[in-house]
């Protein structure tokens, strides 16, 4: 099937090349968007611009991430590329020293002023091509992470409830665009919700003026009902909360005739036409052959009801996800364990049924899969098995 033929090749000497050709793009966009003047008129953390002002080192740093860099040291890639330092128009950029020295310049204040900059030409975006990718509803994710650190030194660095040495930073992203709109970094040990209100605030007054709809999406360490009557003012929201005993209560005395089966989507559609076998799973074969309690979810089911938190002045709608789970040990099985699910949300039952206020939960800080919605729902649902596929040794 390989055949050969006449081969010819063409060597220019006066052609210059880069691997990061996109940057160019990138960079033309920062500027029609004014993003160097509104870094350079915010933030102030040099004496002297000679010759560098701080754009040009925000900028630095972010190309060299842009362009795989994971170090200050990287960021000599850049200076030494000279394709590349013609593209961008530069006679000079930051060395790393000189870029660790501007780094040290940072204080907590500067980190905000520097995210408001950022902000302050986002609705450029949004209002332009931009808002086709707005919708009707736009989604506002909060979360934490854990980021582990291998340092000993590092300033705020705290051990985390999983014992990892490092930081637990707080996201609040724009879902429809994979917008980073404010990250907080914290001490390890911080929990989810930690300040995260105020940071959600500022998210939704930079936001909702330039949407239809606002949907605010958080799990359960983010349903904190005393901030609940001002955000159902302002936006529409799907917020997890803990299973306390009050709701857990409430969802046990309803009668079976309220609850709904849940069918998700399947995982993925065959184009083919032809289903293929499943091949044997050794996974299950060894968790029965050695004795560990395995968790399967066998089905689950939906209801509502209303219930009024401690610190609201009114009754929100609560989705109640109900998880029939199988408790398998070895070949034997043992008493099947119910979990319940709670999900606080301001959207009315005519136009959001129970599978629906659940789809949007799961689908929540989901940015790296978000190219439709069919993706979106596809991860969805692995992350619901994976929850429940892992193993316990007795």
């Amino acid at each position: 099937m390989l055949t050969s033929g006449k081969i010819s090749y063409e060597i220019g000497g006066n052609v210059e090349a880069t691997p990061f050709g996109g940057l160019f793009a990138m960079h033309r966009l920062v500027t029609r968007l004014g993003l160097v003047s509104a870094i350079d008129t915010n933030l102030h953390l040099l004496k002297m611009h000679l010759p560098y002002h701080e754009s040009d080192h925000v900028l630095t740093l972010a190309y060299s991430v842009l362009c795989g860099g994971t170090r200050l040291e990287d960021v000599d890639r850049l200076r030494t590329d000279v394709p590349l330092m013609n593209g961008l128009g530069a006679a000079l950029l930051p060395d790393p020293t000189t870029t660790g020295d501007f780094l040290r310049r940072f204080a907590e204040a500067d980190l905000l002023t520097l995210m408001e900059a950022v902000n302050s030409v986002r609705p450029q975006l949004w209002a332009g091509r931009g808002a086709d990718l707005f919708g009707d509803v736009v989604f506002l994710d909060a979360d934490g992470t854990i980021v582990p650190t291998t340092g000993e030194l590092k300033q705020g660095m705290d051990i985390s409830y999983k014992g990892i040495w490092g930081y637990a930073p707080l996201l609040v992203t724009l879902a429809n665009t994979r917008e980073m709109l404010y990250l907080v970094n914290r001490p390890g040990n911080a929990p989810s919700h930690l300040d995260a209100a105020g940071w959600i605030d500022k998210a939704i007054a930079l936001v909702a003026p330039h949407a239809k709809r606002v949907c605010l999406r958080g799990d359960t360490d983010f349903g904190l009902t005393a901030n609940f009557d001002r955000w159902a003012e302002q936006v529409d929201f799907v917020l997890g909360t803990d299973s306390i005993a009050a709701l857990r209560t409430r969802a046990e005395a309803l009668p079976e005739q309220a609850w709904t089966r849940l069918h998700r989507p399947a995982p993925y559609v065959v184009k083919t036409g032809k289903t293929r076998a499943r091949r044997h799973n050794r996974k299950r074969e060894v968790i029965a052959a050695r004795g560990f309690l395995n968790l399967r979810l066998d089905y689950e089911d939906v209801a509502e009801f209303t219930y009024q938190p401690g610190k609201c002045k009114r009754a929100y709608r609560v989705v109640v996800l109900r998880k029939n789970i199988s408790r398998m040990k070895g070949e034997q099985a043992l008493i099947d364990e119910v979990r319940y699910f709670f999900y606080f949300t301001t959207y009315p039952a005519d136009t959001h049924t129970p599978a629906r206020i659940v789809e949007l939960a799961n689908d929540r800080c989901d940015q790296l899969s978000r190219g439709s919605r069919s993706v979106a729902s596809v991860s969805a649902t692995t992350r619901h098995r994976c929850s429940f596929g892992s193993l316990k040794k007795c």
